[in-house]
């Protein structure tokens, strides 16, 4: 468990005894960035084990309630600094799943509220299911099944750790889990025909006219700290060529998983061959970046907290670390 994590469930009870209005005033920027993955009701198989999401009545509480507090802003008056009344706030959707299009948009529209998808192209219209996903779903299978159910108290420390493992399955090992599937006669084309994960390139451009953004994530998703700098720089030019080939938005990147003990050589290269490229987004919630044009966003999907609750934690979070002297990402 994290340092700020234990913070979050020190803080949690008491700070959200308290109206927001008492934090506001401690806001570091004027515009704050959330990163959501999905909002579903239904039980998402390959997903569900690598991180909780919001159902649509907890999404539609969390813009209900953000919206008492922040006007949404849209990416033109994000990167114009456009002015707004209360501070601003820009939603953001990570990895392109299907959901956004079927069961977010419809939400999105009709509370008038922008968003940007950072979509990974690779997976783009389900010709291939995300190696994460594939650990999920696996997992989720094997768990779910009869027989796991019938000897679930019977099986030994050692069992239940390989199936937690699968999990812990690297980027540079993925094709490991295409082994376990075949040893498990499990198909992952048949899942992604009977139930499609990601957008479609006709849901993409039905979005883009809906007014939505969509931008790069990686074009197959790694954990970029894994990567040599020139696998870092060829996965992330390759998105966007994409975005520029299908006239997405091809001025802004989010980092997939972490932009962590990424260097700013990395950042130097990649503004310098794209002079369209106006910011990077990492995830690691309030922070300052010692690269100035990238930019650090809130996770708001937190298992029981509410999007008020997670700002208020961070707001103070952000605070104790600028004491500390600590509150900002020192890169080489």
């Amino acid at each position: 468990m994290s340092f700020k994590t234990k913070f979050f469930r020190i803080i949690n009870p008491i700070s959200k005894n308290f109206s927001f209005e008492k934090f506001s005033g401690l806001l570091p920027f004027d515009d704050l960035i959330l990163v959501y993955h999905l909002v579903s009701d239904e039980d998402v198989k390959h997903v569900k084990h690598l991180f909780p999401y919001r159902s649509v009545k907890q999404f539609e509480k969390d813009l209900d309630l953000l919206s008492k507090h922040f006007d949404f802003i849209t990416w033109e008056d994000y990167i114009n600094k456009k002015k707004t009344k209360k501070p601003g706030l820009l939603l953001t959707f990570d990895d392109g799943y299907s959901e956004f299009y079927n069961v977010t948009a419809p939400i999105l529209l009709r509370k008038g509220i922008f968003a940007i998808n950072f979509i990974n192209p690779k997976f783009i219209d389900n010709n291939e299911i995300m190696w994460r996903n594939k650990a999920s779903l696996l997992v989720s299978e094997i768990t779910e099944s009869e027989n796991y159910q019938n000897k679930m108290f019977e099986w030994t420390k050692d069992q239940l750790k390989s199936i937690s493992s699968i999990l812990n399955i690297s980027y540079q090992n993925k094709n490991q889990l295409d082994e376990i599937a075949n040893h498990l006669e499990i198909d992952f084309n048949n899942y992604l025909k009977e139930r499609p994960v990601y957008l479609t390139t006709e849901q993409l451009s039905n979005l883009k006219k809906d007014g939505f953004g969509i931008a790069s994530h990686g074009w197959d998703h790694p954990l970029y700290n894994q990567l040599a700098l020139k696998n870092q720089l060829d996965n992330t030019q390759q998105s966007l060529d994409y975005m520029t080939k299908n006239q997405f938005l091809n001025d802004s990147f989010a980092f997939p998983f972490t932009d962590h003990f990424v260097t700013n050589d990395f950042f130097d290269t990649i503004f310098n061959y794209n002079s369209n490229l106006k910011f990077t987004f990492g995830a690691a919630g309030l922070k300052l970046d010692s690269y100035s044009k990238n930019i650090q966003r809130i996770p708001i999907e937190i298992k029981n907290y509410s999007a008020e609750e997670i700002l208020k934690n961070e707001i103070v979070y952000y605070q104790l670390l600028k004491l500390l002297n600590k509150n900002k990402i020192i890169r080489s």
